[in-house]
């Protein structure tokens, strides 16, 4: 098996969409579970509305994540401006619903950076990898929990931070 990170950037205006086809998604999502390290949506500043959809799922091959990103619901539907999707070298060795530590009145976030890997402890690391094309070294991914994405920056230590919105995925 090997783990993936595939993150759909919401295209303009697809809010509607993907409220059309949320059960879809979930029902789709549903088939995977045992696979599924992380999932949830990537929201605007004001958490009110999504900006992408995020997966760190366990597959068995190429073809398979052909199959779980292709035939996706949302991406079917033209949800997504793009797709980005790397290998994901984990370094937490859980999921996200083993993350116990939380904060009352801290946000998630999602955090991407091109920095180099560094080893990374913090009681407020839900996961944390490496994003790899092939072999090649292209970035890091960390979900967060942090009372703003300025100090989910900094937890990551990273200058170069693109910080998202995020929250835990799946059925309400």
């Amino acid at each position: 098996m090997t783990r993936y990170f595939v993150h759909g950037r919401d295209r303009s205006g697809s809010g509607a969409v993907k409220a059309r086809l949320t059960e879809e998604h979930w029902a789709f999502m549903d088939g995977y579970a045992a696979e599924l390290i992380a999932r949830g949506p990537t929201l605007t500043e004001d958490r009110e509305e999504s900006t992408g959809s995020l997966h760190i799922v366990d597959l068995p091959d190429g073809e398979a994540l052909k199959t779980f990103v292709y035939d996706e619901p949302y991406y079917l539907g033209g949800a997504f401006d793009t797709v980005d999707i790397y290998r994901f070298a984990d370094h937490t060795g859980r999921t996200m619903w083993e993350f116990t530590t939380a904060v009352e009145g801290y946000g998630r976030f999602l955090v991407l950076t091109k920095d180099a890997p560094k080893p990374l402890t913090s009681d407020h690391l839900i996961l944390y990898g490496d994003l790899l094309d092939g072999d090649r070294h292209v970035g890091r991914a960390a979900l967060v929990e942090a009372p703003d994405a300025a100090a989910a920056a900094r937890l990551i230590e990273a200058d170069d931070a693109e910080v998202h919105p995020w929250e835990f995925g799946g059925r309400r």
